[in-house]
């Protein structure tokens, strides 16, 4: 979809009011964006804006509604580990696209029926499972906590997405460092993180599997011991 600019001059409605503050924060970020700015984008006064929305807190659940849009929702009717991984891995990408809406995307007090829509794919799909209650609370929590902490920790990192970034970050960051005071440190990025073909992004697949894999061991011996207290 393309989205409007400032000289589009199409007419003002929701939708493009939160298309536009989608696509400046993803230029500038969350916390530059006011309703002024988001107005100039859009080639807009800024009180023609509140005859669609209440302010930026409506602006941003619209924002946060679009990035939720972006992520595949799972299937109830396909194996659930396939549909948790392929949720998982679009999740993932949809962060990387949209990096400032990682801290918000579990926070909307009124979430919308795109919310909710897609939580609600989510929660029917870990209940195929036919795990105990609890065991699917965990799961909930524990792959999404591994997705928006590893989308995060990727937005963090003092380099690019190139393998030559990376190589030559790491060689800045070791450079000064002794061998004798970081051995490890050292060694570790010296024999591994400066090799050809290293990608920080590979550990997530690594990842998912460990937390995937995790569940489902706990999942299956609830249901073998159903009398083993599980820790809700």
């Amino acid at each position: 979809m393309t989205l409007p600019t400032g000289n589009a001059r199409a007419p003002l409605s929701r939708d493009r009011i939160i298309d536009g503050a989608v696509a400046l924060a993803d230029q500038i970020g969350l916390e530059p964006l006011t309703i002024r700015r988001l107005a100039s984008h859009l080639g807009v006064k800024p009180m023609s804006v509140y005859h669609y929305v209440d302010g930026k807190d409506d602006i941003i659940d619209g924002m946060v509604g679009r990035v939720f849009d972006e992520v595949e929702r799972p299937d109830p009717m396909v194996p659930w580990q396939d549909g948790s991984r392929r949720r998982a891995r679009s999740l993932r990408a949809a962060l990387r696209r949209h990096p400032w809406a990682i801290p918000l995307m579990e926070s909307r007090r009124k979430p919308g029926t795109d919310i909710l829509d897609h939580h609600e794919a989510v929660v029917a799909t870990w209940l195929t499972t036919g795990f105990p209650l609890p065991i699917v609370a965990h799961a909930l929590a524990v792959v999404d906590a591994f997705v928006y902490g590893f989308a995060l920790q990727e937005a963090a990192l003092p380099f690019g997405e190139s393998s030559g970034d990376l190589t030559e970050a790491s060689a800045q960051i070791i450079a000064p460092l002794s061998a004798e005071d970081y051995p490890a440190l050292v060694r570790f990025t010296a024999e591994h993180v400066m090799r050809p073909g290293y990608d920080f992004g590979d550990s997530f697949e690594v990842g998912l599997d460990f937390v995937l894999d995790g569940v489902e061991r706990m999942g299956a011996a609830a249901i073998e011991r159903p009398e083993v207290q599980i820790r809700a």
